[in-house]
């Protein structure tokens, strides 16, 4: 370590457990091989593969354990680490000798949670202080910690999962998975016959009304035990003096998901459902987990299992459950929200059957770790339909003697990726943009030459392609490689300000039409439709990529995104609120229109002809077009440009 670095630091590391006692000079000796380590938020500070080689002792800022699921959006937070908190635990088998046989044996990652700095504290200089029996004690001690810390948190975490299942989102209506009628009792009566009716209905809650028939209490078992039985109530005792007065409620049309929402903020297991101020029904926690709505699970089942000849059968499925949402009109998001997920599902099997199929035919496992990202729709994840595939390939460098063995390895994948793609339902692209194309595969150095050369060369058509890339999503790979390919998105887009200035530029040639009333605009402007794509969301996304690459974020869907520059002072909330509402306005008109035409059998376009719109969604559209305005200004207004 830098024998310059700074005092408080140094004094920091000289009073912790594992180096207090030891004088200056045997501080410096021990610090000479250790290192410290910065640490931006939201980094990784050790992935789950990454070989353990010692303990990182944090010396500012937050960390988290976390184990990342099966999903690639999911994971579970095991334990928060602040200043003074070691990482590494779980390595300490190595070091005293009980190697484990297992490759994969670190499961867990661990990522700062804001700027932090760490020092990291290589095994032989823990094996050169173990002698000590007060570092021996404080590592007995630490990992005794947390080891209970963690049990706790799997305990939990199980017991969540076995209530829950997958962490899919949820469809059903409250109408559909309530208990009718309501058992009802007057507030007035006395609790013993309140909790005989229970007993008779087989009910483990009642509504309490008063005498106009409204909702003013619950009573469940829990209050009859800790509200009569704990404290030796009898006869006398009526329903208003053990009732929870003003419960929560849901309404009868609330979506599935809203009410788990509820159950889980507000530690509460039961919710009388309401129609028009009266309350027509109960819905309990067992109640939403015995009667989910099976049919996104059964989906996600069968897409597992199915091989290249049965993957066909996925697309309809899907567009059942996506016509189900259509119906019910679940906001828009929510309705991509649970799309994308069964999409993914989708690609991930495409891209692993193809993998399989690539070994069969003689060349083997992949010879290097690689990535495959989506673009376009499906990498904003907004994709609600089967169009145009659209992907690239990202694998690590090689030396020279293995390079043509690895690039014929990952020609032959993207061409198998766009076979079974094309196989599930995804068309070609008309453009080429597939991994089954040289200019969208190749190393990390091939990547960034072809970055550098897009940044180099201005011109309209790279300018395109940059637009397109800069949605990209893993969708399958590994986390360390993606960050890597982050770094060297960040690294060129940094370096080469004119490609974005080029790309704002663009951005100030094409202004959002804006419309004032509706009707008005109409005659004077003779306008009587707009390319909803053309003039609203591609604004949308290029501008919010833009501003992202501006502010130094260079990956994640719009939604993220937004989020992110909100984070950064870059947005206030009542302006993200309104781009948020002008994206689900456009986008729920494009989802609408493309699925009349695809119910319909007509051409899919994206122009929109104000006299197929109600009144409603023209005044919508109107405010939404507004808000992209305001934020191209925006955009253009943070690259100089007035």
């Amino acid at each position: 370590m830098n024998p310059q670095a700074d005092k408080q630091i140094i004094q920091d590391i000289h009073t912790h457990p594992l180096f207090v006692g030891t004088t200056a000079d045997e501080l410096r000796d021990l610090l000479e091989t250790c290192e410290l380590k910065h640490y931006g938020k939201s980094q990784k500070v050790l992935y789950s593969k990454t070989p353990r080689e010692g303990l990182l002792l944090i010396l500012k800022g937050v960390a988290e354990v976390f184990v990342s699921g099966r999903d690639s959006n999911s994971e579970e937070v095991l334990e928060v680490l602040q200043k003074g908190d070691m990482i590494g635990f779980s390595s300490l088998a190595d070091f005293l000798g009980e190697k484990s046989e297992n490759p994969d044996q670190y499961a867990v990652e661990v990522r700062a949670v804001e700027e932090a700095v760490c020092l990291h504290i290589p095994y032989p200089v823990i094996e050169a202080r173990w002698h000590d029996d007060t570092v021996r004690d404080f590592m007995l001690r630490q990992a005794s910690i947390r080891l209970r810390d963690i049990y706790q948190s799997l305990a939990e975490q199980m017991k969540q999962a076995s209530h829950f299942g997958e962490s899919e989102p949820f469809i059903r209506r409250i109408h559909d998975v309530m208990t009718e009628p309501v058992i009802v009792v007057d507030q007035d009566d006395d609790v013993q016959d309140v909790a005989a009716t229970m007993v008779e209905r087989g009910t483990s809650s009642v509504v309490v009304l008063n005498d106009g028939d409204q909702l003013i209490g619950i009573i469940t078992e829990k209050d009859l035990v800790a509200r009569v039985v704990a404290n030796g109530g009898g006869p006398g005792i009526v329903a208003k003096e053990v009732m929870t007065a003003n419960p929560f409620i849901i309404a009868d049309d609330a979506f599935y998901y809203e009410a788990m929402s509820s159950f889980l903020m507000n530690g509460i297991k039961h919710l009388p459902v309401m129609r028009r101020g009266r309350v027509v029904g109960m819905c309990t926690l067992s109640d939403l987990l015995r009667k989910k709505n099976r049919g996104t699970m059964e989906i996600l089942h069968t897409i597992e299992e199915s091989d290249f000849e049965t993957i066909d059968a996925m697309k309809p499925a899907i567009y059942d459950v996506l016509s189900n949402l259509i119906q019910d009109r679940i906001p828009t998001t929510h309705l991509l929200n649970v799309i994308t997920k069964l999409y993914d599902r989708l690609v991930k099997h495409a891209v692993t059957l193809a993998v399989r199929a690539v070994e069969d035919r003689g060349f083997g496992a992949p010879p290097v770790r690689f990535n495959w990202y989506m673009m376009g729709s499906g990498g904003r994840a907004e994709q609600f339909m089967l169009t145009d595939q659209d992907h690239f390939l990202v694998y690590e460098d090689v030396g020279d003697e293995k390079r043509e063995q690895v690039e014929t390895y990952f020609a032959e994948l993207g061409t198998e990726i766009v076979r079974h793609l094309e196989q599930a339902g995804y068309k070609r692209c008309k453009g080429l943009m597939m991994a089954s194309e040289s200019q969208w595969r190749g190393s990390m150095k091939k990547w960034e030459e072809r970055l550098r050369g897009w940044s180099l060369r201005s011109t309209n058509d790279n300018i395109l392609l940059g637009h397109n890339f800069l949605s990209y999503r893993l969708l399958y790979g590994d986390p360390e490689l993606h960050d890597q390919f982050v770094g060297v998105v960040e690294e060129i887009l940094t370096k080469s300000k004119i490609f974005l200035y080029r790309m704002a530029e663009q951005e100030k040639e094409h202004p959002v039409p804006t419309l004032d009333h509706p009707i008005r605009a109409l005659f004077r402007m003779k306008r009587e439709s707009i390319d909803i794509k053309m003039h609203a969301l591609f604004p949308l996304h290029h501008c919010l990529q833009l501003l992202s690459a501006h502010h130094g974020i260079f990956e994640g869907t719009p939604l993220e995104r937004l989020d992110r520059l909100v984070e950064i002072d870059v947005f206030d909330a009542k302006t993200a609120d309104e781009i948020r509402f002008a994206y689900e306005v456009v986008l729920s008109i494009r989802v609408d229109q493309a699925w009349q035409s695809y119910q319909s059998d007509t051409e899919r376009t994206s122009k929109i002809h104000f006299a197929h719109l109600r009144t409603k969604d023209k005044e919508e559209l109107m405010i939404a077009l507004r808000t992209i305005r305001s934020l191209q200004n925006q955009t253009l207004g943070a690259f100089g440009m007035y």
